[in-house]
């Protein structure tokens, strides 16, 4: 075996040592834990701010927010006074597990139901890092055209959940909803898609549901 190999399997088998662990500590405290994966600029924070303002009444919420520099992103979630986390990774591509060991130390566990972890904008590098999620969801954007699928297939077909979002500029963009969907579809038939508009509010109710049922199952699976 090439030593480079061997090398980026020992990264990544200490890594998921980590992930579970933190999976079991999140499990012990019944919290849901999304890993949030997308490109830049695909509205994770704005998907994020508005899942926090539906669910107020249903789940409490906490974010870790992943950053390669700044914490603007964290900033903006704070103004919903809920508990948030900035990690900067300084050049890095993607969260790592052990970052998320390190924030969750910090988090108020025990009054959080639903965390949300804003993974770095990148399409490649975060799917092979587990950081100790209940579920993968991927964001996707009207903007950002019809064949990301076909172009970046392990964040689709890893996926629990895609948010399309962004629906409101499907007038004025060239986008195939029906090829996205049958691409989609191609790499994960049975995940669940969720069209929505941060600005107009479009299907953002059945995708807090469909959070908040996930958290019902948790917990009742505990």
């Amino acid at each position: 075996m090439p030593a480079a190999i061997k090398v980026v399997r020992d990264v990544l088998s200490a890594n998921d040592e980590i992930a579970t662990q933190n999976q079991q500590m999140l499990a012990e405290h019944d919290v849901l834990t999304i890993n949030i994966m997308a490109s830049p600029g695909a509205g994770k924070t704005s998907v994020i701010m508005e899942t926090i303002r539906l669910l107020q009444s249903r789940l409490r919420s906490g974010v870790i927010e992943g950053d390669v520099a700044s914490s603007v992103d964290a900033e903006r979630v704070a103004t919903l006074s809920v508990p948030v986390i900035q990690i900067n990774t300084g050049g890095g591509c993607h969260l790592d597990a052990r970052q998320i060991q390190a924030a969750l130390s910090n988090l108020p566990l025990d009054t959080i139901d639903l965390l949300m972890i804003e993974n770095v904008g990148n399409l490649i590098c975060p799917t092979a890092f587990l950081l100790g999620e209940s579920l993968r969801v991927t964001i996707a954007s009207v903007p950002e055209g019809d064949d990301k699928p076909l172009k970046y297939p392990d964040i689709f077909h890893q996926a629990d959940a895609i948010v399309l979002n962004k629906m409101d500029l499907m007038p004025y963009i060239r986008f195939d909803l029906a090829a996205f969907y049958e691409r989609v579809r191609g790499l994960n038939p049975d995940v669940k898609i969720f069209p929505v508009s941060c600005t107009t509010g479009q299907g953002l109710q059945a995708w807090v549901d469909w959070l908040a049922s996930s958290h019902a199952s948790l917990v009742s699976k505990g």
